[in-house]
Formats: C-alpha cells, sequence, structure tokens
C-alpha cells in the first residue's frame, strides 16, 4: 500500500495535460510504469487518481459483491462511470480525458491533494471551496471519524 503526502499545485493546458510536481512524481516513481486509473469521485466534484495495484485491490472488494442484487449492481455501474486507464507521458504528465475534465470542471489551475493512497484531482476555486466549507466541520468530523478507540472502523 502506498502512502502519498502533500498537496499540489499546477496548470492544466488546453489539451487537458497536467505536469505532475517533481515531489509528486518522486513519491509516485515506482509504481509509475504501472500506470493509473483516473475516475469520477463519487462525493465531491473532483477526479481521483488510483495507482493501478490501489485500483486492483479496491476493484477485488468491488468484485465481491452480488451482481444480481440490483443496489449492488447499480453501484458498480456508476462507480465505474467513466473509468479510464491513464500514464505520464514521457514529459511527465498526465492526460485528463475531456469528459473527466467536463465532471470536476478542470479548466486550468488544478491542486492535486494527497488522499492517502489516491490523488484527487480538483479545479483549484473548487477544492478552496470544499476547504472553506468543511473547516468548520473538521473538529466535529474528526472526533466522529477518529476519536472512538472502541469503535475504530478498521482503523489501527
Amino acid at each position: 500500500m502506498i502512502n502519498l503526502i502533500g498537496t499540489y499545485e499546477g496548470k492544466a493546458d488546453a489539451k487537458g495535460r497536467l505536469l505532475l510536481s517533481a515531489a509528486l512524481k518522486k513519491q509516485l516513481n515506482p509504481i509509475l510504469q504501472d500506470g493509473f486509473v483516473l475516475k469520477r469521485s463519487l462525493f465531491q466534484p473532483c477526479l481521483e487518481l488510483y495507482p493501478m495495484n490501489e485500483w486492483n485491490i479496491l476493484m477485488a472488494e468491488v468484485n465481491k459483491l452480488n451482481r444480481f442484487v440490483k443496489k449492488n449492481n447499480d453501484f458498480i455501474r456508476r462507480f465505474t462511470a467513466g473509468v479510464k486507464i491513464v500514464e505520464l507521458d514521457a514529459s511527465g504528465r498526465l492526460l485528463i480525458p475531456k469528459d473527466l475534465q467536463f465532471f470536476a470542471g478542470i479548466s486550468k489551475n488544478v491542486v492535486l491533494s494527497s488522499a492517502v493512497n489516491i490523488i484527487e484531482i480538483w479545479d483549484k476555486d473548487k477544492y478552496e471551496t470544499a476547504i472553506d466549507d468543511a473547516a468548520g466541520d473538521t473538529a466535529d468530523l474528526a472526533e466522529e471519524v477518529m476519536g472512538n478507540a472502541n469503535n475504530n472502523n478498521g482503523i489501527s
């Protein structure tokens, strides 16, 4: 499992190519050759970049769902909608497909934010709004999610 660290700003060019920062590329270096999966976020207007190994681990869990249960089948369809395999080009740029650019509202200024084992890719203004909107709830959220040692929801 990879643990990514940091928030980085960048710019997407007119074709949707995004140059990853040297610091982020250094963290990703051991897995660059395996490629990535880029998808829509379920909860936010951003994209999620999964290293291929992390995607395969997640898909193994999704694949355990019984597809003869309509709710499961609907979830799988929505979760994988718009999923693309992407790689960095020779210049270290990531091409964000047009449909995913549109979904996330990415035009030029971009924020790449580590989220443990994936990278969220945001339009900079939407990222700042999401951070500002969540600022007042952070303490309550931290207490609810991380504060109960007896019920840690898989966190050790």
